[in-house]
């Protein structure tokens, strides 16, 4: 197969090349972008709304959120709000958003609501190409040395059926032009058809067999390190017993036998004195010898589980993706670089600091610390994306971007993205009767989950519990995080203590008592001793 990845860098290196005689010139380059974005604005049914007739009304279009902007779209999916709006113009000349065809939504959590759907054109299908032939190019060249190739692609699971008579993503493949979804074929390891999985557990099943399956896996591409921990752990509780028979080939299933005998010779004072194994302690590497480069995000809330990874894999690349979202491809990693690089020859960049002022690429500084704002080639158009980034360094003449965390009350642990404004209309959907203190915190030991915090209400910890985890499943990533097992069930902790015990912990950590504030949804994990005090309550 190595001939065969050598041929794919060939076949991917006019993207490289594209893009690194972009580094080059990021003024020259993001100005073309912007005009080629800024014609389908115009003619759109958005950009006649705006009065915008060339790019010097750029400065005319407001930058927005996605509910800005959902009547737009949601005119084109041929849908309408709840409560309905005032129709835009059907059947017109002008589509909504851009003159482009849309060829499916792909769904992503909304701020106010369970879901929004965000427009794919090919264009904007072409820019995550375009980046994924970046990423790989890079990769064979820079990268450890593939010979096999074969690689586990991360496919998000769908569990049931959905109601929507839209087109939307089937699979994470979609991202990706028939093209290179056929040229990457041979290469990929899969647990079968998304939509054909009941439930997680069946997909858990499916996806650890066909990992153990892929004796000569080198590649393991997911989004969250939390991901990979669930099916690791799934693996380890049924290594010795449960999976190995299951394994077709005779030959992988005698070479795992083999390395489970020896696994349970090295844990024979564990077992006797009862001890569970830990994960560390699985024979990772024997079970995939061939594995080189695990891709996952590995910034902010995900430091802590990519760097479990790099622990349990020794030997092994583990490489923090880019940034990346529903919305658009944002920046993209090269080793030669040292950093992520934005993908400024798709898509336009603008950048928003603390007091609201507005800059370019080209007008970052090293160190500073900004918003990221949008335009992009399906449809968006200076859409603020929520994601805070810090200028590392610069490569060439192009700044080198690190995320570094969500904007305002958006909490995202392994992927879920809960955003505070549903968080309060669930809320009051449960009427919690009593309750002068509501906040709701994430905690990440010893796995990541949510704890409500109530200083005294009617009911009973063990009634709210499962009628909030219930209620924030109709977001989809903390859907698709329960339903896996990146987070584990919601609890509920009341007591009239509880503000008494946060306000006391934060004055010693230094905060001043006026400007202490408790709000519906923190954004930071709970800090351990703190945590700690609570428990107690629990306990007492």
């Amino acid at each position: 197969m190595r001939p065969l990845i050598q041929l794919c860098g060939q076949l991917f290196a006019p993207s490289y090349q594209k893009f690194y005689q972009a580094l080059a010139q990021p003024q020259l380059t993001q100005h073309q972008v912007q005009q080629d974005i800024c014609q389908r604005l115009i003619h759109s049914q958005y950009g006649e709304s705006l009065g915008i007739k060339s790019i010097a009304d750029w400065h005319h279009i407001p930058i927005v959120n996605y509910d800005d902007i959902q009547k737009w779209i949601l005119t084109d999916a041929g849908l309408t709000l709840n409560p309905p709006q005032p129709p835009l113009k059907r059947g017109a000349e002008l589509k909504a958003l851009t003159p482009e065809k849309i060829i499916f939504y792909e769904k992503t959590s909304g701020s106010r609501g369970p879901a929004k759907l965000i427009p794919y054109t090919k264009s904007l299908r072409r820019s995550f190409n375009q980046m994924f032939c970046v990423w790989a190019h890079d990769l064979i060249v820079n990268g450890p040395k593939f010979n096999t190739g074969k690689l586990y692609f991360c496919i998000s699971p769908q569990f049931g059926t959905g109601e929507t008579n839209i087109p939307t993503l089937q699979d994470d493949s979609e991202y990706l032009d028939l093209w290179l979804r056929w040229l990457l074929a041979p290469f990929l390891v899969s647990a079968g058809v998304v939509n054909q999985f009941r439930d997680a557990v069946e997909f858990k099943e499916k996806l650890a067999l066909a990992l153990l399956s892929a004796e000569n896996l080198e590649i393991i591409s997911i989004w969250s390190p939390s991901f990979l921990r669930v099916i690791l752990d799934y693996i380890a509780q049924r290594f010795v017993v449960g999976l190995q028979p299951s394994i077709q080939n005779p030959r992988r299933r005698a070479t795992l036998r083999e390395v489970a005998q020896k696994f349970l010779v090295g844990l024979q004072p564990s077992i006797q004195e009862s001890v569970e194994p830990s994960l560390s302690q699985y024979p990772w590497t024997e079970i995939w010898p061939n594995l080189k480069l695990i891709s996952c995000w590995d910034a902010a809330q995900a430091a802590d589980g990519a760097g479990l990874l790099r622990s349990l894999f020794p030997g092994v690349m583990v490489q923090g993706k880019g940034l990346l979202a529903t919305e658009a491809p944002m920046t993209v990693p090269l080793i030669e670089a040292g950093g992520c690089l934005p993908v400024l020859d798709e898509v336009f960049f603008e950048f928003e600091d603390t007091n609201g002022q507005i800059y370019r690429l080209e007008e970052l500084q090293l160190g500073g610390v900004y918003g990221v704002v949008v335009s992009q080639k399906g449809g968006l158009y200076r859409y603020r994306m929520g994601d805070r980034v810090r200028v590392t360094h610069f490569y060439l003449e192009t700044p080198c971007l690190e995320f570094i965390g969500r904007e305002g009350t958006i909490s995202d642990l392994v992927g879920e993205k809960l955003n505070s404004d549903f968080l309060w209309d669930i809320i009051q959907e449960l009427g919690l009767t009593g309750a002068c203190f509501t906040s709701l915190v994430p905690v990440t030991f010893p796995q990541p989950y949510y704890l409500l915090l109530l200083d005294a209400v009617q009911e009973t910890e063990t009634e709210i519990a499962p009628r909030l985890d219930a209620a924030l499943m109709r977001s989809t990533h903390y859907r698709q995080a329960r339903l896996l097992g990146q987070l584990a069930p919601l609890r509920v902790l009341i007591s009239k203590r509880i503000p008494e015990i946060i306000t006391n912990f934060k004055t010693r950590s230094g905060q001043k008592w006026g400007d202490i504030k408790h709000p519906l949804l923190e954004t930071s994990p709970i800090h351990p001793e703190l945590f700690q005090q609570l428990e107690q309550l629990h306990h007492n």
